[in-house]
């Protein structure tokens, strides 16, 4: 799998853990809810800005986003 993808795995199974909707995250990491969709199915390449936001809304480390499980 590759990384793009894998983050994108990654951030919906953390989103969902926390009981957040991609709204909810969108707000918390104060990015579009359409950007955070793209981000989970794989099909945009995140920042490492972005993907620090993600993390700091998710309450997470930011390598825990690109772990393989």
């Amino acid at each position: 799998m590759d990384v793009v993808r894998l983050f994108g795995v990654n951030v919906r199974h953390q989103r969902k853990l926390k009981g957040m909707t991609q709204e909810q995250l969108a707000v918390a990491a104060e990015m579009e809810r359409s950007y955070v969709s793209d981000l989970e199915r794989g099909t945009r390449n995140p920042s490492v800005a972005a993907l620090g936001r993600i993390a700091d809304a998710l309450e997470i480390e930011p390598n825990v986003l690109l772990l393989k499980n």
